[in-house]
């Protein structure tokens, strides 16, 4: 953490890595998921959307071309208000490890080979991880700056399976040893508001996780959004009944993650349009800015805890 920061914030970090502001540009790559095709399930995870939570992503149809013409797209705009950024190409929807290998590398380098990027950021499940994958995901961490999220979400297998998820705890505990054993740097995802889970249970979570070898943590408000088979099944399930309710949770769990775990996400971002509950989800700026003040008012940091 950096002078009066009170959380280690993944952009603070970054600066630190490139010496200026670093900008992830969202890329759908045009993958699917075990969860979709068939070969686990259909649905997907039940609280996951259509478009395999990249609504933000800009979409590349998996060319080599779209993808090198997405980033371009992505720059130009993102350029006029960071105009000295560094770039780091962030392959989001749906899981990003699952194609054969031949396939990954020809779209990891898409991006790569692009000179303003500066590195990668792949997301993916715990359950797609093969030796082959690995091999190559090593292969790319030797030269380039990555890291590797893995969606986990939760460590209650009871959780999981009710979600759909159609992987376990323990597969997310093996993708993490895999992953470090060849010196690769893990970010987890942790859903905060799941149906079923009371705050002891979210902190479970966060305790767990922290207890491997991670480089960072998501910590993503539960959003129901219409697209999702949640939404079908719980239309009028609400996560948290306000604001403040999500802030004191989210401070108890920064309390509990050691101060050089990156902080990557401390809320979520759906599109308005999308967002069922919480209706105050979309007001990112106010969550964040709540947070914050709370830290302050607690005069309590990441770690604090422990």
């Amino acid at each position: 953490m950096q002078g009066g920061e009170r959380y280690n914030s993944i952009g603070n970090h970054l600066k630190s890595e490139f010496g200026r502001k670093t900008v992830k540009l969202s890329i759908d790559a045009g993958f699917t998921c075990p969860n979709r095709d068939g070969t686990l399930a259909y649905s997907g995870c039940a609280f996951c959307s259509g478009g395999g939570s990249g609504e933000l992503a800009a979409h590349a149809a998996g060319s080599e071309a779209a993808i090198a013409s997405s980033i371009t797209e992505q720059i130009d705009v993102l350029s006029d208000k960071w105009p000295d950024a560094c770039y780091l190409a962030y392959f989001q929807s749906f899981t990003n490890t699952y194609a054969p290998v031949d396939v990954l590398r020809e779209r990891y380098y898409a991006a790569l080979n692009d000179p303003r990027v500066s590195g990668i950021a792949i997301a993916t499940r715990p359950d797609c991880l093969g030796e082959d994958v690995l091999d190559l995901l090593e292969e790319i961490n030797r030269d380039h700056y990555m890291w590797v999220e893995l969606g986990l979400q939760s460590i209650h297998d009871t959780t999981l399976k009710a979600m759909n998820t159609c992987y376990t705890v323990k597969d997310y505990d093996e993708a993490v040893a895999a992953l470090d054993a060849r010196g690769i740097r893990t970010v987890t995802h942790l859903i905060l508001g799941l149906p079923g889970e009371t705050p002891d249970m979210m902190l479970e979570s966060v305790r767990h996780v922290c207890g491997r070898p991670v480089f960072g943590i998501k910590l993503h408000l539960m959003n129901v959004i219409k697209t999702s088979p949640l939404y079908e099944a719980m239309p009028d399930y609400v996560p948290f009944d306000s604001i403040d309710e999500y802030v004191d949770l989210v401070i108890r769990c920064l309390e509990i993650i050691p101060p050089d775990v990156t902080i990557h996400r401390l809320t979520g971002d759906v599109p308005r349009k999308l967002l069922v509950s919480p209706e105050w989800s979309y007001r990112k700026r106010t969550i964040l800015n709540a947070i914050n003040r709370e830290l302050a008012l607690r005069d309590t940091r990441q770690g604090a805890a422990i």
